[in-house]
């Protein structure tokens, strides 16, 4: 049954079994089912975010995706039945909820509705009852849109692009080589955030646009530059470069990420360290410095760390 498509109905759901999270270092495994009646994406953004607290656990994740009839949900049921576990569900209408409860009740296995401790509250807070549509979050609304069209200014403004445009952005990040400027502007833009990247060259001017925008909110990313080093020789060797070279040279690093530096100090851009921050961290901290840019405070990475 898993792993298998359901051929005789493309909207039915499709089991998979995830590659294991972890290596088996305990003697135990452990079964956890992710039902959903959308893409699934939720759920398995919830289990990612609590399964990296308990790294000596060995998984075996089973997802359930676009779980919208009864029979589906059958189906559903018996996979679990076969490989009994926790179950996790993002189910919307109420009677496959139950009819997921009621059989896992039977199975006696353990299970947990992610988002409706949630919606409850939003319910209570907002005095109105949730609509109850599956998939709601993947519509081509507005919002949609805006996200589609801040990827393509991204793209369109990567590594110094376009800079006759700078002004419609609504972040521009600078930093030397492998600062992760463009990850991060494409995590942004998924937030409908338009972001723009200007790298930081030795010996090379920056655009002189960059420094007549009113708008956005600029700012700048430094890294480590022993991290850098180690970060540019692998890929150097990616693209089978010399690696005899002023770009991975420790010293000659160090004054460009001084210097980077400087030269956002001097323009009053706020400098984020990236070297022990994820992307998501990042963006996290962009995000939350362009909302005190937009309320006209002076954004700082003190205050957006502390305000998350």
């Amino acid at each position: 049954m898993d792993g298998s498509r359901l051929r005789d109905n493309p909207a039915a759901a499709r089991p998979v079994i995830h590659r294991r999270l972890w290596k088996r270092i305990m003697g135990k495994s452990f079964h956890v089912h992710l039902v959903s009646d959308a893409t699934g994406e939720t759920i398995n953004s919830v289990m990612r975010a609590c399964l990296v607290q308990f790294e000596d656990t060995d998984v075996t994740e089973h997802s359930w995706s676009l779980v919208r009839t009864s029979g589906q949900m059958d189906r559903a049921l018996a996979g679990i039945k076969q490989n009994p576990g926790l179950v996790l569900y993002t189910i919307v209408n109420e009677k496959l909820r139950e009819q997921l409860v009621a059989g896992c009740r039977t199975l006696q296995v353990p299970v947990v509705p992610v988002l409706e401790p949630v919606m409850n509250a939003m319910a209570a807070h907002f005095g109105q009852k949730a609509r109850g549509q599956a998939g709601r979050q993947h519509e081509l609304d507005a919002e949609y849109f805006d996200r589609i069209e801040a990827m393509n200014f991204a793209l369109s403004h990567d590594d110094g692009q376009s800079s006759r445009t700078y002004n419609d952005a609504d972040v521009i990040l600078v930093g030397v080589s492998r600062s992760s400027k463009t990850p991060t502007c494409i995590y942004l833009a998924n937030r409908g955030i338009k972001c723009a990247n200007v790298p930081i060259v030795p010996n090379c001017p920056l655009p002189p646009e960059l420094f007549l925008v009113k708008k956005p909110l600029i700012v700048g990313l430094t890294k480590d530059a022993s991290s850098l080093v180690q970060i540019r020789r692998n890929r150097l060797q990616m693209i089978a470069r010399d690696e005899d070279t002023d770009y991975v040279d420790l010293s000659v690093v160090r004054e460009e990420v001084a210097t980077a530096r400087r030269l956002c100090n001097e323009h009053g851009w706020p400098v984020i360290d990236v070297t022990r921050r994820s992307i998501e961290e990042t963006a996290a901290t962009i995000i939350q410095m362009l909302q005190d840019h937009r309320d006209g405070n002076t954004p700082s990475v003190e205050s957006a760390t502390a305000s998350k």
